[in-house]
């Protein structure tokens, strides 16, 4: 399968070198120098926006930006997908973007560099429908996930946006938490602390972009945030009470 990555952040650089070790060949385009992964080439912006299959792998908060400025360049037979972190917003930027004749999926592998460090075999990705998914073409992305080793997930933007807020838009949000309060590994650590400890590596090497882009644009987040600062008064209640008896 001929596929386009545009975008070579820490995410892209990764996403594009899975798909060239699943047998892909895989042309990738940046703005900006970055490596190449081992078996991908670098491509022209229009080489990339004219592959079969293209993935767009910039942040959420510019990718509709990106979209006014390139969409109507997609070439025309290319599928057009995705890769952010929140579903709703993108799906609408590519719908109203992008020319309506060109078959568009919005996708979201729920893993990245350090949850993927060791392969992707069993990890979750996430397929909405944009276009009719009673096509060959969205069964062709479909099956290479599968080839990959992919869980793969079908569901609405709604349903992912509000899911994800409550498990990816939590644990962003708990690990900078732990990284603001500036814990570290000790000699001491409990099983437990360890897995925190884990939790504030894998989403503070993430760009900090990715954070507030999480918070941002999932019409969910402020929700959940909110269940987060209810449920901590409730302990922290609850602990008073305890110590005034």
């Amino acid at each position: 399968m001929d596929i386009g990555v545009y975008g070579l952040g820490r995410f892209g650089s990764f996403w594009a070198g899975c798909l060239a070790s699943a047998g892909c060949n895989v042309k990738a385009y940046s703005r900006s120098e970055h490596p190449l992964p081992p078996g991908v080439e670098r491509g022209t912006e229009d080489e990339v926006l004219s592959a079969p299959y293209l993935f767009f792998a910039v942040s959420i908060s510019s990718f509709e930006d990106v979209l006014k400025r390139v969409g109507s360049r997609i070439g025309k037979d290319t599928v057009v997908m995705d890769t952010c972190s929140v579903k709703i917003l993108p799906r609408r930027w590519m719908k109203e973007l992008i020319p309506s004749d060109r078959f568009m999926i919005a996708t979201h592998p729920m893993f990245g560099p350090d949850s993927g460090r060791n392969g992707v075999k069993g990890l979750p990705v996430v397929m909405c429908p944009v276009s009719d998914t009673d096509d060959d073409r969205y069964r062709a992305v479909r099956s290479l996930f599968e080839h990959m080793g992919l869980d793969v997930l079908e569901m609405s933007a709604e349903e992912h946006d509000e899911e994800a807020a409550y498990s990816q838009g939590v644990t962003h949000f708990v690990g900078r938490t732990l990284s603001a309060m500036g814990m570290k590994p000790t000699p001491i650590a409990t099983q437990g602390y360890r897995s925190l400890m884990t939790i504030v590596e894998q989403t503070c090497n993430d760009p900090i972009q990715l954070f507030y882009d999480l918070q941002r644009f999932n019409p969910y987040a402020k929700e959940m945030r909110l269940s987060l600062q209810v449920a901590v008064e409730k302990v922290l209640n609850a602990l008073r009470r305890e110590e005034e008896d």
